[in-house]
């Protein structure tokens, strides 16, 4: 049975930081793809940061660019979403993904084949 469960999430005053990890079983981590989405209420599921099979690739959004980082540690099965500088814009329920990918980091809900059940994460002061 596949399983990503995320953890790390809470409430942070703004400007605070937080570290998301997703631990993955059932399922290939190290030869995949992988990122983080968020979903905010009343809007879509949007990416927010990927890595390649190894880490080595990564990609952000515009939107966390200098302020959030991911990271894949492939021996213990963990990926990592950094999150610095946080606003109340970055308020949403955060997703871990897995692709079929290997150094393809994609951007879209579509190309993502696994899902974690999300956790929540409140700037609020």
């Amino acid at each position: 049975q596949v399983q990503l469960v995320e953890s790390g999430g809470g409430l942070v005053q703004p400007g605070g930081s937080l570290r998301l990890s997703c631990t993955v079983s059932g399922r290939s981590f190290e030869d995949n793809a992988m990122a983080w989405f968020r979903q905010a209420p009343g809007k879509e599921r949007e990416f927010v940061a990927g890595a390649s099979w190894s880490g080595a690739i990564t990609a952000l959004a515009d939107s966390v660019k200098g302020r959030f980082t991911i990271s894949k540690e492939n021996t213990r099965k963990i990926l990592y979403l950094q999150l610095n500088e946080l606003t109340v814009d970055d308020t949403a329920v955060y997703y871990c993904a897995a692709s079929k990918y290997r150094n393809y980091v994609a951007r879209s809900v579509a190309e993502y084949d696994d899902w974690g059940r999300g956790i929540q994460v409140t700037v609020s002061s």
